[in-house]
């Protein structure tokens, strides 16, 4: 069985990466069940595998850390959601894409839990929302912002990091980077598109949407 556990307050990015490593390390060795990790961070950047520095383009606004995840520059904050992930993907199919498929799925089943259609794009990580709300680009597409990001790693066929998906964070504060290297579209949250959606609204649609996609 998942264990799922929720921390209260905000958690420190080293404390996160050091309950994690330990976690990961003892799923691997059968010490341990597999674990869903609920937290809110400080408002920090962190830096991705694929990180391009001219991305970061405040770097003393707060603190920076560099991750072992995958993806580029990524903010967490009070009010977003983040979830991270460990479970044992060796036995779940050694599937890497299909792993990143059903957490792009699980994502969108939550939002779905608030009537909101979130949606997935060719090339553009994360989870993203059309704004009918705001005018047409000038291309004449709707605009597309981004309400859910994607990050992980494995080890020994464990994952750890995970997602995070916007509930109620400053947009304000993404602006000291290029989040995700990506300039073209923006960032938007749950709030942000007028549903007075909360931290724990967000866990119970999680916790409830889990099972369909991952079977338990």
């Amino acid at each position: 069985m998942v264990e799922w556990i929720t921390s209260t307050g905000l958690t420190g990015y080293d404390d996160a990466v050091a309950f994690m490593e330990a976690r990961v390390a003892a799923i691997s060795a059968g010490e341990a069940s597999e674990a869903i990790w609920l937290v809110e961070h400080p408002p920090l950047y962190t830096a991705g595998t694929s990180a391009n520095s001219d991305d970061l383009t405040d770097p003393e606004r707060f603190p920076v850390y560099d991750s072992k995840r995958g993806g580029q520059y990524t903010y967490h904050g009070p009010g977003q959601r983040v979830v991270y992930i460990m479970l044992d993907v060796g036995k779940r199919g050694k599937d890497v894409r299909q792993f990143v498929r059903q957490l792009e799925e699980w994502v969108i089943a939550t939002l779905d839990e608030f009537n909101v259609t979130g949606e997935v794009r060719a090339g553009r990580v994360g989870v993203w929302v059309e704004r009918d709300d705001k005018p047409l680009t000038v291309t004449g597409q709707r605009p597309e912002d981004k309400i859910a990001a994607i990050g992980i790693r494995l080890r020994k066929w464990v994952s750890f990091h995970g997602i995070s998906i916007n509930v109620e964070p400053d947009l304000e504060h993404f602006s000291g980077i290029v989040p995700c290297g990506i300039s073209e579209h923006g960032v938007t949250s749950l709030v942000d598109l007028g549903l007075p959606v909360t931290i724990g609204d967000v866990d119970v649609a999680l916790q409830r949407r889990f099972a369909e996609v991952f079977g338990n």
